[in-house]
């Protein structure tokens, strides 16, 4: 059977490629979403990609997963080090959850330095540019064997 894991990103993170790619690398958002896809079907996972720019959608897709995923990888952008309402979403939240981070956020502004998201997860990938996202589904996947 199939498992299915939500990949969550958040706002800005449409930009990849665009945005600062001395930072953030010259893939885009797409390119990303379609190989956690293709990895996913090796895998035995189903990848349901999602991003929003809303705290709110992303709260609502969050508690979606509750009744759908089995896992969830999250790279909340901006929201890791402000939002209340995702740690409290994924509080909820039965399955694993994997923070994922472009860059090292320990390495940035000191207010990058802190994430309400970490407070939940089993794992946290950051600096390993896109390739923490296929990191991050690997580990899914030993977690759900």
């Amino acid at each position: 059977m199939t498992a299915t894991v939500y990949l969550l990103n958040g706002p800005n993170l449409n930009l990849l490629g665009m945005r600062q790619p001395e930072i953030y690398g010259r893939e885009t958002l797409g390119d990303i979403e379609a190989a956690a896809v293709a990895l996913g079907r090796e895998l035995g996972l189903a990848v349901v990609p999602f991003q929003s720019n809303h705290e709110g959608a992303l709260v609502d897709r969050i508690q979606q997963a509750r009744a759908e995923a089995a896992a969830i990888v999250i790279n909340p952008g901006a929201y890791s080090h402000t939002s209340v309402a995702i740690l409290d979403a994924l509080n909820a939240f039965e399955g694993p959850v994997i923070e994922v981070h472009i860059s090292n956020i320990h390495r940035r502004e000191a207010f990058r330095h802190h994430s309400y998201v970490s407070a939940r997860a089993d794992g946290v990938i950051a600096g390993l540019g896109p390739e923490g996202y296929p990191a991050a589904l690997r580990r899914i996947a030993q977690l759900l064997r």
